[in-house]
């Protein structure tokens, strides 16, 4: 069985927490897109993990883990991360796996990413660390995979200094290197967990362009990047916050103007914890944009829903979504292409009164109050799609399932 769990928003969506979650009933979890410019956090106990490069299913000790063909792979950064969480108690050894047609990030890209940047007409505030040069010269053509290093005569065609600094990974990372597309057959009768990054509003092709992520982000990426065909997909999840950020340059038409709304986005960012995992950067903060989710739940078919930082509303009292957007007068209620329509866009709210009780303890859905369930039911009947997982915190057991997702 497959499923697969993309952010359905800009990214910084809850995405590790929930794929940690899921991944305790799960035997494989396959990251299919993104590079080291991602981060997840995931609380268990008293530890806080930061993750990048690695799939978020690494935490449990007998579950193994692929970084799949869609991602930009940073070897340097991927040691260090494995060296981190090793000193954090996380035995590795043995249970992570490379695809082979997996493209690597060579030093000399992160110069070029920031360079390149900074003399774009519109710069997209890059986090520099390579991936989308990385990207560029995969889609060129001269780009270098994982596989190349044990090619020998594609290897010594390299420069001396691209080798230089393979040469001191390419041992270490030669029995994790797999044929991915055989692996997934040879795995074909496990529960595998798909991990995708960023989020569906970042997609190169889908998002919000130029001001994206150079990758796939939607669901149709766990079938390119994850060695399986699109029709071995059985289920896909989205997740989104109670609210909306964005990390960035970009359009975002229902960021929280402080004429409008005062100090509220310095509460929702200090209360959700909203600075970047990989930069540190702040996020820019919004209400929940509605036409934007109903959108990425339309171009990555989403079967579930999954609701993250619903408790950072706890002690508000008024509660907005954005249901469309006014620009020039007109009402749009659909999420447009037209990237100055969204730039000008004012968002039209609707108000929900606010439940003023800590949800950290409820176990189920009939515990949350009332107020919360009518919330969320009108975010189901909005976007036309079932709200199946509730976050109310950051750790496991802070997680109200309503539906069971591993049931062939």
């Amino acid at each position: 069985m497959n499923l697969v769990v993309v952010g359905a928003q800009w990214g910084d969506e809850g995405k590790g927490k929930i794929v940690d979650y899921l991944a305790e009933d799960a035997d494989l979890i396959v990251r299919f897109s993104g590079g080291a410019n991602a981060g997840h956090t995931i609380v268990t106990g008293d530890v806080t993990y930061k993750l990048h490069l690695v799939p978020s299913g690494i935490i449990y000790p007998d579950k193994k883990v692929v970084l799949g063909t869609g991602m930009a792979i940073d070897p340097a950064a991927l040691f260090s991360e494995l060296a981190t969480i090793k000193e954090q108690g996380i035995d590795w050894e043995n249970r992570i796996y490379i695809s082979d047609r997996a493209h690597l990030v060579l030093p000399r890209y992160r110069d070029e990413d920031i360079v390149l940047d900074k003399n774009r007409l519109n710069p997209i505030g890059t986090t520099g660390r390579g991936m989308g040069v990385c990207y560029a010269h995969k889609a060129h053509r001269d780009g270098i995979r994982v596989g190349d290093m044990y090619n020998e005569k594609l290897y010594a065609s390299y420069t001396d200094e691209d080798r230089g600094f393979l040469d001191e990974f390419k041992a270490l990372m030669k029995d994790m290197v797999i044929d991915l597309t055989s692996f997934m057959a040879e795995n074909s009768d496990k529960r595998v967990l798909f991990e995708g990054a960023q989020g569906v509003l970042l997609d190169l092709d889908v998002g919000t362009y130029p001001y994206v992520s150079s990758g796939y982000s939607q669901a149709a990426g766990a079938a390119m990047g994850g060695g399986i065909g699109p029709r071995a997909i059985d289920g896909v999840m989205g997740v989104f916050k109670a609210y909306s950020t964005r990390v960035g340059n970009g359009p975002f038409p229902s960021e929280f103007d402080p004429d409008r709304e005062g100090e509220l986005e310095n509460y929702i960012r200090e209360t959700g914890r909203e600075y970047g995992v990989t930069t540190g950067r702040p996020r820019r903060c919004g209400y929940l944009d509605l036409p934007a989710l109903k959108y990425a739940c339309r171009v990555n078919s989403l079967d579930s829903l999954v609701l993250t930082h619903l408790d950072v509303y706890d002690e508000i009292d008024e509660i907005k979504t954005c249901i469309a957007y006014e620009c020039d007068g007109e009402l749009i209620e659909n999420f447009p292409t037209n990237i100055s329509l969204l730039e000008k866009a004012v968002p039209v709210t609707k108000s929900f009164k606010g439940w003023n009780k800590t949800l950290t303890q409820c176990r189920s859905y009939d515990e949350l109050p009332t107020e919360a369930k009518e919330y969320i039911k009108f975010i189901e009947d909005y976007t036309k799609t079932p709200v199946d997982i509730v976050s109310i915190g950051y750790r496991r057991e802070e997680t109200i399932l309503r539906k069971e997702f591993w049931q062939a």
